[in-house]
């Protein structure tokens, strides 16, 4: 499964003369390596799920191999590590073809269902989204081909050839499953690159593999478990016991969610995205230009707006340049009858130059610049250098909420 999207996590500084801090590295579990200039981590809850593969294959290995003894469990656990390997390269092939077509990659985390491979840009055409797509699921067909060709280069019935058969079969699935035409998975972007094609626009492809994935996700909640009940999948009716029903009803819950969930998302980030050229520096907020704080002392005055509402401050020295920016949270937190003691110096933050914008500043680039150099305050000049206003966080998140909340 691929999953892609902006990511606009801000830290703030620590204290309130602090310098604004750069971006940790994306965390997100244990980092295993950087194939392509890629982290790639693995999320705590891969654990949970490689010990479910481990119990799981183990009682298949003691049906065909039953000379293993306990052994098998260490066979099934070298399996789920190899499995994961296999999906690993299933998200190095988006990677790679992301890098490609000069997108960049966040990082590669590997969880509980699958991996996410976390590309922070949209493709530009929809041939690109489609190639972007169909490599993840494509590398996972060729490995169920390696795998089967290596099954048959062995003598059956051996522990090789019984890993071999369960990684082919695996990848296999992983390659059908994402194949399905869905957001979010591979299928779905597919989808919606054939639908962007068509129609010039990729908002409708997006709804269109959108809705096609709460459809899949209906369709595994209520399907899976009749199948298995049914014995469709292989399985004899008479061993399907009241614990198998159960564990089979709840991974088909937890599918369908994670399903459910990631088409939504996709819906609710192309509508952020079609927003985006509405965000702009100069229109967030435009009445809420600061006063320059020259007088040492933080006056109720000076950090008024009309109607009451405390505002951020610039600081500047006595040639009138600016230095440091108070923080609007910094003079709320301050109050009122306190703030003619108050010393403006002791509660500004020092301004560096990645916290000056362009009063012309919108969309992606806007959004790129405030990840790239967090802050919780941001000075935004005009051309001239003429001082515009301060930019708060807060307005950014602001136009994010009634950005989503406008009708399509």
């Amino acid at each position: 499964m691929n999953e892609s999207g902006e990511r606009d996590k801000r830290a703030g500084s620590d204290g309130h003369g602090d310098k604004p801090q750069r971006p940790r590295e994306p965390g997100g579990g244990l980092l295993m390596g950087r194939p392509f200039g890629v982290p790639v981590y693995v999320a705590p809850s891969w654990f949970l799920v490689a010990a479910l593969i481990t119990w799981v294959f183990g009682g298949q290995l003691d049906r065909v191999l039953p000379e293993l003894g306990n052994i098998r469990y260490l066979v099934s656990l070298f399996f789920a590590v190899a499995f994961y390997a296999s999906v690993l390269v299933h998200e190095l092939a988006h990677t790679v073809a992301a890098l490609r077509f000069k997108l960049p990659v966040r990082r590669i985390q590997l969880q509980f269902f699958g991996g996410v491979s976390e590309i922070e840009k949209e493709s530009e055409t929809p041939g690109r989204e489609f190639v972007l797509a169909f490599v993840g699921p494509l590398l996972s067909l060729v490995l169920s081909g390696v795998f089967y060709a290596g099954m048959r280069a062995v003598e059956p019935g051996t522990v090789p050839a019984v890993l071999l058969a369960g990684l082919m079969i695996s990848n296999l699935i992983v390659a059908a499953f994402n194949l399905l035409p869905g957001l979010p998975l591979d299928g779905g972007r597919m989808l919606r690159a054939v639908v962007w094609k068509i129609t010039g626009k990729p908002m409708s492809g997006t709804i269109a593999a959108a809705w096609v994935g709460r459809a899949l996700a209906v369709a595994v909640l209520i399907g899976l478990p009749l199948l298995t009940h049914t014995g469709a999948l292989g399985n004899s009716t008479e061993d399907i016991g009241g614990m198998e029903t159960v564990t089979d009803a709840l991974l088909a819950a937890i599918l369908a969610a994670i399903i459910w969930t990631g088409a939504g998302n996709s819906l609710r980030m192309a509508r952020l995205r079609e927003h985006l050229p509405g965000l702009h520096a100069r229109t967030l907020h435009p009445a809420r230009r600061p006063r320059r704080a020259t007088d040492p002392a933080l006056r109720g005055p000076a950090t008024r707006q009309r109607g009451g509402r405390p505002r951020g401050l610039v600081v500047v020295d006595a040639q009138g340049e600016p230095t440091g920016v108070v923080r609007e949270a910094a003079i709320v937190a301050v109050p009122e009858h306190r703030r003619p003691w108050v010393v403006v110096s002791g509660l500004a933050q020092d301004l560096t130059e990645d916290m000056k914008i362009a009063a012309e500043l919108a969309g992606e680039a806007l959004l790129e610049h405030l990840r790239a150099a967090p802050a919780t305050e941001y000075l935004v000049l005009e051309e001239t250098g003429e001082i515009y206003g301060v930019l708060s966080t807060a307005d950014v998140e602001r136009a994010f909420v009634s950005a989503m909340a406008r009708p399509q």
